[in-house]
């Protein structure tokens, strides 16, 4: 009975916390964002998309206090939730940043790309020397489909885990392009490493039920038609989570399951940015990120996001069989 109320307490309890926040923060933020005039501006390619152009955007701010409030009650019990916060929070101030000279400041570009790489490094610097020097975190990997077994890179880890970061957190900001899509993925993914959590008894998991929570909260006004979008604050933050779960948890060779969306996300850029350049303008998608090429094929939005969220669900199942 005692094991009972003490899962209730640090499972069930940050998912409804954290919901409640976001979902509370919602109708105070959008409106505030509103007035600030920090709106989404849309690429002229995507005629449906035209009408969200004024759209709040830096929305993220709502999974950030969630998640941060959230946390901060259970990081006395729980201290191996602060490198997930530290990495979360830390991506959601850079992304912030980004959010912040684009739209409130007007400056088109935002960070310029070597100033977000370089925070980037920073913060992926920070949280690696945490882990070495102040938990007793392995970097060594758990292999999926092997039984138990672990991949250890030697000194190659660390370059490893700067690539999975910051790769991870790229994926899931391209993965931001569609009304509920980076939360829909995200919170399937928050989950399937909430469940390993509690089945590992790893100490995180009251922080993976507080994404949880706060994207189920968030999702209330991002579900198509969105009323607020997460912006870079958010889907940098969310990247930095998702990375940092698998890396206390060391299952980052798991991000490529259950982040697959993540993934052809970037590999679909990739591909049309070093196509476009070999061809001299032509294009491989119609549009990239890949999400836009099915949308200009003809998809709704809402089957994208669909279609997007039930492989994810699928892959959490899958990756589960390989623990």
């Amino acid at each position: 009975m005692k094991e009972g109320k003490v899962m209730v307490y640090h499972v069930a309890a940050p998912v409804l916390i954290a919901f409640a926040i976001s979902a509370v923060l919602g109708p105070v933020i959008i409106p505030f964002l509103r007035r600030l005039k920090v709106g989404q501006t849309e690429r002229e390619e995507l005629k449906s998309h035209l009408k969200k152009t004024g759209t709040p955007t830096m929305g993220g701010l709502m999974i950030l206090a969630a998640v941060l409030v959230t946390s901060l009650l259970f990081v006395k019990e729980f201290p191996r939730i602060i490198p997930i916060l530290f990495l979360t929070v830390g991506f959601g101030v850079i992304g912030f940043l980004d959010d912040y000279l684009k739209v409130v400041l007007r400056r088109s570009d935002g960070l310029l790309a070597w100033q977000k790489m370089l925070l980037q490094i920073i913060v992926t610097g920070i949280f690696t020397f945490y882990l070495q020097n102040f938990t007793n975190i392995s970097l060594t990997m758990l292999i999926p489909f092997s039984g138990g077994k672990y991949l250890d890179l030697g000194i190659l880890a660390v370059p490893m885990l700067f690539v999975v970061v910051i790769g991870t957190v790229n994926g899931v900001n391209f993965t931001d392009g569609l009304d509920g899509l980076a939360s829909s993925v995200t919170v399937l993914v928050a989950t399937f490493f909430s469940v390993v959590a509690v089945g590992t008894e790893s100490g995180i998991e009251p922080i993976t039920c507080a994404v949880v929570g706060a994207l189920l909260g968030f999702l209330l006004f991002n579900v198509y038609p969105a009323k607020v979008f997460m912006g870079d604050t958010g889907s940098l933050a969310l990247g930095g989570f998702v990375a940092a779960a698998a890396y206390m948890l060391q299952m980052p060779l798991f991000i490529p399951i259950v982040g697959f969306i993540y993934m052809i996300e970037v590999i679909s850029v990739m591909i049309q940015v070093t196509y476009f350049k070999a061809t001299h303008g032509k294009r491989f998608f119609r549009m990239a990120p890949i999400h836009h090429h099915f949308e200009l094929g003809g998809w709704s939005e809402t089957r994208v996001v669909a279609v997007f969220s039930i492989t994810t669900a699928l892959l959490s199942l899958l990756a589960l069989t390989a623990l």
